[in-house]
């Protein structure tokens, strides 16, 4: 899958520079001659955080700040990128919306396969041969530990999954 990845962005990054130099092809020599290395320059900087945050959609929260203090700095250059990449780049809204359904949906996954886990464990408890309240104080043990767990994860889950929601402006 990061093969892949890595393959699709490889691909739209030599794209991407055949679009903008196509698009250069026609113009009188300017500032835009100065532009070609920056963009070049941010293609090769944003490549592996768009294949990253393919897999991981935290990694597309952690690269957005840089993005966007790169766009401050080079307007210009974005907005050939963006030209090129018919969408904003490095990351389009159609991709941070993936990035939040992905993220929903590893989030219900995981949190299907944590209920199951300690529904065995409680079984496993519940047939051991013990004392009543040694079994009691073991199943309230193992619940504590489950709610515990829970928390922390929904939390991060809660925190992504704003960001994203911001970030996609909705």
């Amino acid at each position: 899958m990061l093969v892949l990845s890595a393959l699709i962005v490889a691909a739209a990054i030599v794209w991407a520079a055949r679009q903008v130099a196509a698009a250069d092809r026609g113009r009188v020599a300017d500032d835009s001659d100065l532009q070609k290395p920056r963009v070049l320059m941010l293609l090769q900087l944003f490549a592996p955080a768009i294949a990253s945050a393919c897999g991981d959609p935290r990694l597309l929260i952690a690269w957005q700040p840089i993005a966007n203090g790169a766009r401050q700095l080079y307007p210009a250059e974005f907005a050939r990128l963006d030209a090129a990449f018919a969408g904003t780049f490095p990351f389009t809204a159609a991709q941070i919306d993936a990035a939040h359904a992905r993220w929903t949906a590893e989030w219900l996954a995981w949190e299907r396969a944590h209920d199951a886990q300690y529904k065995m464990k409680a079984i496993e408890i519940e047939h051991q041969q013990a004392d009543p309240a040694v079994v009691r104080a073991r199943l309230d043990s193992n619940e504590r530990e489950k709610l515990e767990l829970y928390q922390r994860k929904y939390e991060e889950y809660i925190r992504v999954a704003r960001t994203l929601q911001a970030m996609a402006g909705h």
